[in-house]
């Protein structure tokens, strides 16, 4: 069997099964570092091998979600040889053998420091964006790929078109998301690009912002305000504020995506203020009870 054709093959296969592009990108990847270091043929790989590649990984501080990330790709390789009738071997990655990969609760802004990141950020592309992801929910990636026809300010939403695992839905947009939107788009009319948010200074002017681009806007802004925040903890400040207010667990989360609603109830852990006016109310009801059969 030929090593190089049978990754092409899976290339090809990841592709029909409608994987996206950035997906099948990074399995393949993982696929041409596993092999290249693997010490034996294809044929004779085995979990003895497979260990080895999660000590080199982890000796190359990956972290556990990479390295599970890694077995998941060689994993789907070899189901798909087996399949094919391409390599007839029990897959070498075993279930179970993966990463013990810890689940931090989802960190978000205090009111203070969303003031000090919004008001050092004066470019109103930026605030913008950023506004997008702190009072829509929208990820990073969403924000890059967003077109000028998926929004309807009319309307106030925005059609988010193959989110995460290539899924569609409506986002709302608020009253001050919708002023920092109306207010970009009067200084981008001139620039011919399909994107919303594209590049306004330099050679590369009017192409799409990328992805990477975006999150060096907010490390600047974050050096300037002198906070810690990322792209993906305005998502998380939108999720946390929403809970505080009362939203609806579901209406979280089919504005975040979510597949699963335990994904969105790890926000019921961080939301303090709503469990602390939950638990001041329960407690005085429960005392007001115990006092009243104390009189009777």
């Amino acid at each position: 069997m030929d090593l190089t054709d049978a990754i092409l093959d899976y290339r090809r296969f990841l592709k029909r099964k409608n994987y996206s592009a950035h997906t099948v990108k990074n399995t393949i990847n993982r696929l041409k570092h596993f092999v290249v270091l693997l010490p034996v043929p294809l044929e004779q790989t085995g979990y003895e091998q497979v260990k080895q590649y999660i000590e080199g990984l982890m000796n190359r501080h990956r972290a556990p979600v990479t390295i599970n990330c890694h077995l998941a790709s060689i994993r789907g390789f070899f189901d798909y040889l087996n399949d094919e009738g391409l390599l007839r071997i029990a897959n070498p990655v075993k279930r179970g053998c993966g990463v013990r990969v810890s689940h931090p609760l989802p960190r978000y802004l205090p009111e203070d420091q969303l003031e000090r990141l919004f008001a050092v950020i004066k470019r109103p592309r930026d605030r913008a964006m950023f506004m997008l992801m702190l009072r829509c929910g929208l990820r990073v990636e969403e924000v890059a790929r967003l077109t000028l026809g998926a929004v309807d300010l009319g309307q106030r939403r925005i059609r988010v078109e193959s989110g995460k695992g290539r899924k569609d839905r409506i986002v709302y947009i608020s009253n001050d998301a919708e002023t920092e939107l109306r207010r970009y788009l009067r200084i981008r009319c001139s620039i011919k690009s399909r994107n919303m948010f594209v590049v306004e200074k330099g050679l590369c002017r009017g192409k799409p912002l990328s992805v990477r681009g975006i999150q060096k806007r907010i490390e600047h802004y974050a050096r300037k305000a002198k906070i810690r925040v990322s792209c993906h903890q305005l998502r998380h400040t939108m999720a946390t504020q929403m809970l505080n207010a009362d939203a609806a667990l579901v209406t979280i989360q089919d504005l975040l995506g979510h597949n699963w609603i335990m994904t969105t109830q790890r926000y019921c852990k961080v939301s303090n203020v709503k469990v602390q006016r939950d638990y001041y109310q329960a407690m005085e009801r429960i005392i007001a009870r115990s006092e009243g059969q104390d009189a009777s």
